[in-house]
């Protein structure tokens, strides 16, 4: 009985096995076949049905012949996936069209391809790209700012670097689309998107968000001494030299916004634990909560509650200060 219970097992696992790599294959193949999407379709539906026989198998004396099937095919899809190699050389959109590159000369910061758009709406802007210089000894600050524009486990991170003189300096790191390519969380698993790292104006890239799109935009400061912070600031100096000259891919789950920061944080923090709100985004705030990584002198949705700067990013829209303005009210830790 026992034995048999674990032959039932084993058959079970080899399944799941199988339906996964089937899975992984056919969609690998409906996202990245270099075909038009008829093309895409008959190979991907092949490939499924390929899997759905091998599957059928399992349980009969021919499970080893649906076993090589698909293991043949699960080498073949790898060696072309191989194959496909990110690029900086692509009709970009123009959001994202200019690699930011940074060098640190002594004490003085300058960062090349700093965006500060003046949005009108998604498709109706100014393009503005500047040459920076700041100080690095007089960063003071860094702020974590999360949009939300649907489920509240799931949120675009910026990180927004503050300055003795009040200036700021926002990073985002996103998608790098093509000009009118759409945004797919699943294609984002499969290669679809290079990785981009966007260095704006606050006025930017906080902005076309709570102001254009209508997102739920919520800042928190965050408890980190200057110097930490700093160190930061050359993470962010070093990841985005190396991807100006070695693009990569991003991916929805492994690399994204949140992670790769995340990822910076432990070069700081070695011991910063791992958590499952790393990768839920939209509950990052929770979790510096809970770390007292930001403002612990009242219960959390209070913070929350105050971290929401829609209202009083609209009211003062354009406005030279805007940094300053969305961020009244909003506790700084101690």
């Amino acid at each position: 009985m026992a034995l048999r219970l674990l032959r039932w097992l084993g058959l079970a696992l080899l399944l799941v096995v199988i339906l996964l790599i089937g899975g992984w294959c056919t969609l690998a193949v409906w996202f990245r076949f270099p075909a038009i999407e008829w093309v895409r379709g008959v190979f991907g539906g092949m490939f499924l049905l390929l899997t759905l026989v091998a599957a059928g198998c399992i349980a009969t004396s021919r499970r080893w012949v649906g076993l090589a099937a698909v293991a043949c095919l699960f080498a073949m899809v790898l060696a072309w996936w191989a194959t496909i190699t990110p690029s900086n050389d692509r009709d970009w959109a123009p959001d994202v069209a200019r690699s930011v590159t940074a060098t640190i000369e002594g004490d003085r910061l300058t960062v090349n391809n700093v965006r500060n758009f003046s949005w009108r709406s998604d498709t109706d802007f100014d393009q503005r790209w500047e040459l920076r210089n700041y100080s690095m000894s007089r960063v003071s600050n860094v702020d974590l700012v999360l949009s939300y524009w649907g489920s509240e486990a799931i949120a675009h991170l910026i990180v927004s670097f503050g300055f003795e003189d009040g200036d700021r300096l926002d990073f985002s790191i996103e998608t790098r689309k093509q000009r009118k390519e759409a945004y797919s969380t699943i294609a984002g698993f499969f290669r679809q998107y290079e990785l981009a790292i966007v260095a704006a104006d606050e006025r930017d890239v906080v902005r076309v968000r709570s102001n254009i799109r209508g997102e739920d935009v919520r800042v928190y400061r965050l408890r980190m001494p200057p110097a930490y912070a700093q160190a930061l600031l050359r993470e962010y100096v070093v990841d985005a030299n190396d991807l100006a000259s070695r693009p990569r891919w991003y991916n929805t789950l492994t690399g994204n916004c949140t992670t790769l920061v995340f990822g910076m944080l432990r070069v700081i923090h070695p011991s910063l634990p791992l958590d499952y709100r790393v990768l839920l985004s939209g509950y990052l705030p929770n979790y510096a909560y809970d770390l007292g990584a930001i403002d612990t002198s009242m219960p959390f949705e209070g913070l929350r509650a105050l971290a929401r700067i829609h209202d009083k990013a609209v009211q003062v829209d354009t406005d030279p200060h805007f940094a300053a303005k969305i961020r009244e009210t909003i506790p700084i830790p101690h």
